[in-house]
C-alpha cells in the first residue's frame, strides 16, 4: 500500500501568495496516523546535517522558489546498458505515482517531516517491489554469485584450492598420528643391538678363559654377566618403547580416522548413497579445514630440496640455487637468463645463462659433476657449453641418460651414388640429437677407449665412408688379429692381418716410398699439396687411409717398436700434404704405448669410455679432465658414445653411427660394385693355378693341369680331395700333356700312406690316387709358391 507523507493541522491564514508546490517522493514506508508533527520556529530550527534525514524542505520566506520541473511522460532513448534501462523504469514509476498534497510547515517552513515515524529502517522505492526491481535484483545477484564461482576455480589450481586443502590436511594429520615416538624406538634398538653383541663378545670371551688362570677367568664370567644383563635391560627397554609408541598411535589414530569412517558408515547406513555422499563431502570438508593454511618454506619438512631428478621444472630460482651449490657463483649472485628454460622435442632442459661479471664459462664447464648432483641427475646427462662468449653458457639437461636406447640406421644406407671422402664425414648425434660430421682432409685422428666402449664400431664410419669412395685408397693393419677388420681386405691395397710387427714394418717403408714419389711428382707439376681436382686428375695422388688397430700391439715390439713409432710419426706429419690419411686405434694411449711425439700429431681426437680421467687425458691431452671433459663420466651403458675434439674448441659428447654385422656386409658389397666399375677394385689373390702358370715350366703347367682336374670333379664341397691315379693320368692325355704314371708319381712324390688304394666308383674297386693336398704342397713346395 502506498501512503504520503503526513500534512501539518495547522490553519492557513495568510494572505500572502499561494507557494509553489514542493515536489515529492513517495516511498514505502508505514506512518502512524495520530503521530504528532513536528513543529518548529522557522529556518533556523533546522541544523546542518538534517539533510539527512529530513527529505523535503519548503524554501525559506522571501527567497526564490524552487521549481522541479515535471518528469518526462515518455522515457529517453537509452542504450543496451541494464542499469540504464532499470533506472528509466524507476523514473516511469515515479511519473506515474499520483502527487501528494503540498506539506504547509509554519514559521520558517511550511511544512516538517515526522522523523520518528521511520525508526531505523531502510529507505526502499517502491519500484523495488514491481517486477522490473526484482528482476533487477536477481541480475545483480546471478552476476555476484558467477563472479564469486569464477574466483572459486582460479582458486583451485593454487596452493588454497580446496582440493590441495584436502591433501595438506591429510598429510598433517597423518604426520601427527605418526608423531615422534619412532626416534625413541629407533635409539632403543640401536642401544639394545650395540650391548646385545658386547655380551655376546663377552660371554664367549669368559667361556675360553681357561680355569687355570683363576682371578682372570671370575673377572671374565662378571663381564659377561654384566653385559648380558645391560643387554637384556636395554632389549625391554626397546620392547617398551615400541609397546608406548603403538599405543599412542593408535589412540591418535582413533581421534583423526575414526570420526571421518563413523561419518561415511553411518551416512551410508542411514541414507544409502546419498548419506554416503554425505558423509565423503563432510570428510572433505574437515579436512579441508584442517589443511586450509599452506606449508611456509620452514615447515614443510618433506621437501627442503627439490630437483630436475624429482620431476621439477627447471626454473630460474632453481637454476641460482643449483649453481650456488656447486659452488660456481657465490651466495648473492644470481645468474642472467638470456634464453628462459624450455623443454625441446625430446625432453630435455635447455636454457641460456650468463654468468656474473668475472666468471669464465670454464668455471661452469669444470662443474659439471656437482651441476648434475644439485639437479639430481646423472653426469652424463648434463652438458655445459661455452656460447658466443666468455660469460655466457648453454645448458642441456637430458631426462633420461643419453644414449640408451636403440641406435637408428647410419646415414651411409641411404647412399645411393658413392661417398665424398673429401667432403664432411658423418660421426653421430650429439646429446641434443644434431648430428654431427668432421672433415678429415690433410688430418690425422687417435680414437681410444677401454676394451668394449666400442671403437670397432666408431671406427666403421670412417672406415665405410673411406671405402664407400672409390677414389680412396686403404692400407689396413689389424694389430688384433680377429676379424674386424677381415670384411675390407678385397678393397685394401696392402693389408696386414696377422698382428706382425715385422710386417707392418715392411708395409710402413713401403708407404714411405709412396709418400716420397707421392711428393716427386708434385714438386715436377708445381703444386704444394694435394688437392681433389689433383687427385682426379692423377690416379696417383688419390687419398690414401692407414688405418692401424690396436697400435699398442706394433709400437711396444721389443725389435719393431720404435722403428714404427719413428716411421709412423714421419708419415703423420709430413704425409698430410701428399693426400695421406692416418687414423689409429688402441684401448689406453698412454706414452709407454704411443709416444707422446706422434700422440700430439694427432689432432682428431676421439675418447670413448675410459676407467680413469688419467685414461682421458691419454687420449684428449693433458687437463682435459680437470676442464671438465672426461670420458670416465660415460656410464656403461653409453656403448658407441664418446667424446670427439675434431673443430672448435672444445670436446663434444656423440655417439657413432652403429652399423651392425649385415649393414656392413650389404656396404661393403656396394662399395665393391662401384670400385669395380670405377676401375679401382684392387686385384685380389692370384690362385695357385695361375701361380704355376706364370712360371712357363714344363712341370709347373703339368701340375696345373693336374689341378684343373681336381677343379674339374668337384662338388658343391669345392674341389675333389682324392683322385686315382688312372684316371688322371687319362685326362691328362685327353688335354694334351703326353704323360705316363711313372712321370706323374715322379712329380707328385707320396708316402706308403697316401699310396694306399681307396675304393672309387660304382663298383667301389680299390684303386690307388692323389690327395689334392699333395698335389698342392708338391706344387707350393717346388717352385715356392702359396696356396
Amino acid at each position: 500500500m502506498t501512503e504520503h507523507l503526513p500534512e501539518t493541522n495547522a490553519p492557513s491564514t495568510s494572505t500572502t501568495p499561494a507557494e509553489p508546490t514542493i515536489a515529492t517522493v513517495t516511498f514505502l514506508r508505514p506512518v502512524t496516523p495520530s503521530a504528532p508533527a513536528v513543529e518548529g520556529d522557522g529556518w533556523e530550527d533546522w541544523e546542518e546535517g538534517d539533510e539527512d534525514d529530513v527529505l523535503d524542505h519548503p524554501a525559506p520566506a522571501g527567497a526564490a522558489p524552487v521549481v522541479v520541473p515535471p518528469m518526462p511522460s515518455e522515457p529517453p532513448a537509452v542504450g543496451p546498458d541494464e542499469r540504464t534501462v532499470v533506472l528509466e523504469t524507476a523514473r516511469v514509476i515515479l511519473d506515474k505515482t499520483p502527487s501528494a498534497e503540498p506539506v504547509v510547515r509554519p514559521g520558517k517552513f511550511a511544512g516538517t517531516v515526522d522523523l520518528d515515524g521511520f525508526d531505523d529502517a531502510p529507505l526502499i522505492p517502491a519500484w523495488m517491489y514491481s517486477a522490473e526491481g526484482w528482476a533487477a535484483w536477481a541480475g545483480v545477484f546471478y552476476r555476484a554469485r558467477r563472479r564469486d564461482f569464477r574466483r572459486w576455480v582460479r582458486r583451485q589450481p593454487t596452493q588454497r584450492g580446496h582440493v590441495r586443502q584436502f591433501g595438506r590436511g591429510v598429510r598433517r594429520s597423518h604426520e601427527w598420528v605418526v608423531g615422534f615416538e619412532g626416534v625413541r624406538v629407533q635409539s632403543a634398538a640401536h642401544t639394545a643391538h650395540v650391548l646385545t653383541r658386547e655380551a655376546r663378545l663377552a660371554a664367549r670371551h669368559a667361556r675360553f678363559t681357561p680355569r687355570i688362570l683363576g682371578a682372570k677367568k671370575e673377572l671374565a664370567m662378571k663381564a659377561a654377566e654384566k653385559a648380558t644383563k645391560a643387554a637384556e635391560e636395554a632389549v625391554l627397554l626397546h620392547k617398551k618403547a615400541k609397546k608406548d609408541r603403538n599405543r599412542a598411535r593408535n589412540l591418535r589414530a582413533g581421534v583423526v580416522y575414526g570420526p571421518p569412517l563413523a561419518a561415511i558408515g553411518g551416512g551410508y547406513a542411514m541414507g544409502g548413497g546419498l548419506g554416503l555422499a554425505a558423509g565423503l563431502l563432510s570428510t572433505f570438508a574437515g579436512g579441508a579445514f584442517v589443511g586450509r593454511t599452506p606449508y611456509d618454506e620452514e615447515a614443510d619438512w618433506t621437501t627442503e630440496w627439490r630437483s630436475l631428478g624429482d620431476g621439477d621444472r627447471m626454473t630460474a630460482p632453481m637454476l641460482d640455487a643449483s649453481f650456488r651449490a656447486a659452488k660456481v657463483i657465490g651466495s648473492e649472485e644470481s645468474l642472467g637468463v638470456m634464453q628462459m628454460p624450455m623443454l625441446d622435442a625430446r625432453g630435455a632442459w635447455t636454457a641460456v645463462l650468463d654468468l656474473p661479471p668475472g666468471v669464465p664459462a670454464k668455471k661452469a664447464i669444470r662443474a659439471t659433476d656437482e651441476l648434475a648432483a644439485a639437479f639430481g641427475v646423472e653426469e652424463a646427462q648434463v652438458s655445459v657449453a661455452k656460447r658466443g662468449r666468455a660469460g655466457r653458457i648453454e645448458l642441456y639437461v637430458s631426462r633420461e641418460l643419453p644414449f640408451t636406447a636403440d641406435p637408428v640406421p647410419g646415414p651411409l644406407l641411404a647412399l645411393e651414388s658413392p661417398a665424398n671422402f673429401w667432403g664432411r664425414i658423418s660421426i653421430g648425434p650429439d646429446v641434443r640429437g644434431i648430428h654431427q660430421s668432421i672433415s678429415v682432409v690433410e688430418r690425422s685422428g687417435l680414437i681410444g677407449g677401454e676394451p668394449g666402449a666400442g671403437k670397432s664400431g666408431s671406427g666403421n664410419t670412417i672406415l665405410l665412408a673411406a671405402a664407400l669412395d672409390p677414389r680412396v685408397v686403404l692400407w689396413l693393419a689389424d694389430g688384433k688379429g680377429g676379424g674386424d677388420l677381415e670384411p675390407f681386405e678385397h678393397l685394401c691395397e696392402r693389408y696386414e692381418g696377422d698382428a706382425d710387427p715385422e710386417a707392418f714394418n715392411a708395409m710402413l717403408d713401403e708407404l714411405l716410398g709412396v709418400m716420397k714419389a707421392r711428393y716427386a711428382l708434385l714438386k715436377k707439376l708445381g703444386k704444394r699439396k694435394v688437392t681433389e681436382e689433383l687427385a682426379n686428375k692423377y690416379p696417383e695422388l688419390r687419398q690414401l687411409l692407414l688405418w692401424v688397430d690396436e697400435l699398442m700391439l706394433y709400437t711396444t715390439d721389443e725389435e719393431f717398436g720404435k722403428k714404427i713409432t719413428r716411421k709412423l710419426r714421419n708419415l703423420v706429419s709430413r704425409g698430410r700434404a701428399a693426400g695421406i690419411i692416418t687414423f689409429c686405434a688402441t684401448q689406453k694411449p698412454g706414452s709407454d704405448v704411443v709416444d707422446t711425439s706422434l700422440r700430439d700429431l694427432l689432432s682428431i681426437r676421439w675418447a670413448l669410455r675410459c676407467t680413469t680421467p688419467e685414461a682421458s687425458d691419454t687420449i684428449l691431452g693433458k687437463g682435459a679432465a680437470a676442464s671438465g671433459y672426461s670420458a670416465k663420466t660415460i656410464q656403461s651403458e653409453m656403448r658407441g658414445a664418446g667424446l670427439l675434439w675434431a673443430e672448435g674448441t672444445n670436446p663434444t659428447m656423440v655417439r657413432a653411427d652403429y652399423y651392425d654385422d649385415d649393414q656392413v656386409a650389404e656396404l661393403i658389397a656396394r662399395a665393391t660394385e662401384w670400385r669395380r666399375t670405377a676401375g679401382t677394385l684392387p686385384n685380389g689373390p692370384v690362385s695357385l693355378v695361375d701361380q704355376l702358370r706364370a712360371q712357363g715350366d714344363d712341370d709347373a703347367l703339368l701340375l696345373a693341369a693336374v689341378l684343373d682336374v681336381f677343379a674339374a670333379h668337384a662338388d658343391e664341397d669345392g674341389p675333389a680331395e682324392w683322385l686315382p691315379g688312372q684316371l688322371l693320368v687319362d685326362e691328362l692325355k685327353t688335354a694334351g700333356h703326353p704323360v705316363t704314371a711313372e712321370k706323374l708319381g715322379a712329380l707328385i712324390v707320396r708316402t706308403d700312406e697316401e699310396k694306399a688304394k681307396r675304393p672309387w666308383g660304382e663298383k667301389g674297386s680299390r684303386l690307388t690316387g692323389y690327395p689334392l693336398a699333395r698335389v698342392e704342397a708338391a706344387a707350393t713346395g717346388r717352385f715356392g709358391l702359396t696356396a
